[in-house]
């Protein structure tokens, strides 16, 4: 059943609501998203991409009011968004997913209420997964600052937002380790530095610690710290263990305070170099930053390493999402020999 917008004004709050919210009515709808996003810790990303969904959903039902709406009018824009627009199944499930953070969140209209909704479902896909070789003939066609983090993603399975959000404090030498904060799920977890970037890795960091004493000198130097870490640790957003491994080559204004600051690499960067690097080494496959993490799992049980290992490195939850990459072992047909290939044995 539809809310009124006047039972919107007086919504029925949960107790584990905090107070403030209570004069979220006032606010323009978007800015209470917003805000419950940012009480919520989500990424400046999924900020983004709900606020964007939301939009588009008041606008294709004509700028009507979510709280006047309900079942029928989601489901006819998922229904838009699959025929007329042929989105693919994530980009539909992430659709719903901002809307029904927004009705949950916000409108605090009962999920009960959208239990017909479902969720499309995604293709099962195997991954793209370079050979050695291959892989080899990528990583020699990068160069400089692409390079190390393209050894990164490969040699330490990283994913690309992990890669370029890297701390200084996170790079440990001594052990040969990365330190992964906050990674998918918020979960942290260890891997591997690979030994054959630790030099050249090492001369970067002199060059970006240059690079944030100059910043300091001209009164910045300020980084970014997640949570209330600035608060609880004074002058710590200046100091050289919170500096950003590949830090951007200009300083920008945070869209969430409104200070200038350097944040780190646009992932862009990479991204390209990788695109143009599997062009320049002539392989055909679909091939993306991620295929560097595909790889890196692929030749870890290809060398007889235990998968529950290699679970760890990756920091998947669950087993299952990493036993998708033993389809390479199977050698094609799950190791049965072709008939063909018998015939002439």
């Amino acid at each position: 059943m539809n809310n009124t917008r006047e039972s919107y004004e007086k919504p029925k709050r949960d107790k584990g609501r905090k107070a403030f919210y209570r004069s979220d009515t006032k606010q323009k709808l978007l800015d209470q998203v917003r805000n419950r996003i940012r009480y919520k810790h989500y990424s400046i990303r999924t900020e983004q991409a709900y606020i964007e969904w939301i939009r588009k959903f008041i606008f294709y039902h004509g700028k009507r009011h979510p709280a006047e709406m309900g079942e029928n009018e989601i489901s006819d824009f998922l229904t838009y968004l699959a025929v007329k627009r042929r989105v693919a199944a994530s980009t539909q499930n992430q659709a719903l997913s901002a809307i029904v953070f927004l009705y949950r969140e916000v409108i605090q209209r009962e999920l009960g209420e959208f239990e017909n909704l479902v969720r499309a479902k995604r293709p099962s896909k195997l991954p793209v997964v370079f050979t050695p070789k291959e892989m080899k003939n990528i990583l020699i066609q990068l160069e400089g600052n692409n390079g190390l983090m393209g050894h990164l993603l490969y040699g330490a399975g990283l994913r690309i937002m992990e890669c370029v959000r890297l701390r200084v404090k996170d790079i440990d030498f001594d052990y040969k380790q990365v330190i992964i904060r906050n990674g998918k799920g918020n979960v942290d977890r260890v891997t591997m530095l690979p030994n054959i970037i630790t030099d050249n890795l090492k001369l970067h960091l002199e060059k970006v610690k240059l690079f944030h004493g100059r910043d300091l000198n001209e009164g910045f130097g300020a980084v970014f710290m997640p949570y209330a870490l600035e608060k609880k640790y004074k002058n710590a957003n200046r100091s050289w263990a919170w500096q950003y491994v590949f830090p951007a080559s200009r300083r920008s204004v945070d869209p969430r305070t409104g200070i200038e600051r350097r944040h780190h690499i646009s992932e862009t960067v990479i991204q390209r170099a990788i695109k143009t690097a599997i062009r320049n080494a002539g392989i055909t496959k679909a091939g993306s930053c991620h295929t560097l993490r595909h790889s890196f799992a692929t030749h870890l049980l290809e060398s007889g390493y235990d998968i529950r290992t290699v679970q760890e490195l990756l920091g998947h939850k669950d087993v299952s999402t990493t036993m998708i990459y033993t389809h390479v072992l199977n050698r094609g047909g799950k190791g049965v020999k072709s008939p063909g290939d018998m015939l002439f044995s």
